[in-house]
C-alpha cells in the first residue's frame, strides 16, 4: 500500500481510543481473564486457523503431513490400536488425525468447538470415504457428553490440555478416563516445562493477510511467566487500521511437572504411565519441547 489512509471519524476516534487502552493497560494480565483461551469459536477466527492448520509449511497450528504419518505409526503402536477399535480425539481440529485413523478402520468420535474446523474434518472425512467411520461433534470439550466405557483410546494432542485451568484439567483427564473400557489406552501430549520460555517478552509486526485479521493491523504481543502458577501467559492486541477496532486476547498455557502430570492421571483412573520425552526420538521439528504420556486404564477385574 501507498499514500495516506483516510479514516473516517469515527474510525479515527476508535483508534485513538485503543492507543490508550494500550497505554493504559494493566502491567501483568490476570490469569485465565476471560477464559484465558484464543477464539477458536469465533466464525471469522475460526476460518483463518484452518488456514494456518492446513498450511504444511509450518507446524505452528499442525504438523506436517510427513510428521502426522510418524506420529500415526507411533500412537497406532504405543496405544495398541487395531481396525475395527473406536477412538475418541478430544480438541480434534480439522481432523486430520481422526480421518487417517478412519482409513486405517478405526471408528472415530472428534470433538472441538472450532466451526470451521468442524466442518472441514467432515468434509475430509467425506472426500476420503470414511464418513461412515467418523463422528465430529461441534462442541467445547468441557461440556460434551460422552458414552462411558465405549472407547479403545483417546487422543489429547499437541498441548490442548494446558489451555484449562487445574481443575478443568482435571475434568477433562476424568472425562476421558470414563470414556474408556477397562484397559483403553490415553495419549496425551504436553509441554516440558523445563523447555518452556520463561523470559519476559515482547514482539510486534504488521501484516495484511493472516491468523489476527483479514485487512493491515498491527499485531502486539506480551509473554509473561508465573512461576508460583507455573504458567505462561501471553497477551495479544491486533489494531485493525481501517476500523481503529482492537482485538484483545489472553492466552495461558498451564504448565505441569512429569510427577504432577503423572498424579493426575492415577488420581483420575489410570493405571500404568508411560512417559515418552521430545516424543520417543520421532523426527518432529520440535519434539525436545514435548513430553508425551501414554496411560492405560485400570483394569476393574
Amino acid at each position: 500500500m501507498s499514500g495516506a489512509i483516510q479514516l473516517s471519524s469515527d474510525s479515527a476516534k476508535r483508534l485513538t481510543a485503543a492507543l490508550w487502552r494500550l497505554y493504559q493497560r494493566p502491567e501483568r494480565p490476570t490469569a485465565w481473564e476471560k477464559g484465558g483461551n484464543l477464539p477458536w469459536h469465533d466464525p471469522a477466527f475460526s476460518e483463518r486457523m484452518l488456514r494456518e492448520h492446513l498450511d504444511d509449511s509450518h507446524g505452528a497450528a499442525s504438523r506436517s503431513a510427513a510428521e502426522r504419518a510418524r506420529q500415526l505409526e507411533w500412537l497406532w503402536a504405543h496405544l495398541k490400536l487395531q481396525p475395527g477399535q473406536r477412538v475418541l480425539d478430544l480438541t480434534c481440529g480439522p481432523g486430520l488425525y481422526a480421518v487417517a485413523l478412519a482409513e486405517r478402520g478405526c471408528q472415530v468420535t472428534g470433538v472441538d468447538f472450532s466451526p470451521a474446523s468442524v466442518r472441514y474434518a467432515r468434509e475430509l472425512a467425506a472426500q476420503r470415504d470414511v464418513a461412515a467411520a467418523c463422528t465430529f461433534i461441534e462442541q467445547d470439550v468441557r461440556a460434551v457428553h460422552l458414552e462411558e466405557g465405549a472407547f479403545d483410546a483417546a487422543l489429547f494432542l499437541y498441548g490442548q490440555l494446558a489451555v484449562f485451568p487445574r481443575h478443568e484439567a482435571q475434568a477433562l483427564l476424568q472425562l476421558a478416563a470414563n470414556s474408556l473400557r477397562s484397559g483403553g489406552m490415553l495419549c496425551l501430549e504436553l509441554l516440558d516445562q523445563e523447555k518452556v520460555d520463561k523470559t519476559h517478552s515482547t514482539w510486534w509486526f504488521t501484516d495484511d493477510a493472516g491468523l489476527w485479521g483479514d485487512a493491515p493491523f498491527l499485531h502486539l504481543g506480551e509473554r509473561f511467566w508465573d512461576d508460583a502458577q507455573a504458567l505462561s501467559l501471553e497477551r495479544f492486541y491486533t489494531l485493525h487500521l481501517e476500523s481503529g477496532v482492537m482485538d484483545e486476547v489472553l492466552l495461558c498455557d498451564q504448565t505441569y511437572t512429569i510427577g504432577e502430570m503423572t498424579t493426575m492421571l492415577h488420581d483420575v483412573g489410570f493405571a500404568a504411565v508411560q512417559l515418552y520425552p521430545a516424543w520417543d526420538g520421532l523426527p518432529l521439528y520440535d519434539a525436545d519441547e514435548w513430553n508425551v504420556y501414554v496411560a492405560e486404564k485400570r483394569s476393574l477385574g
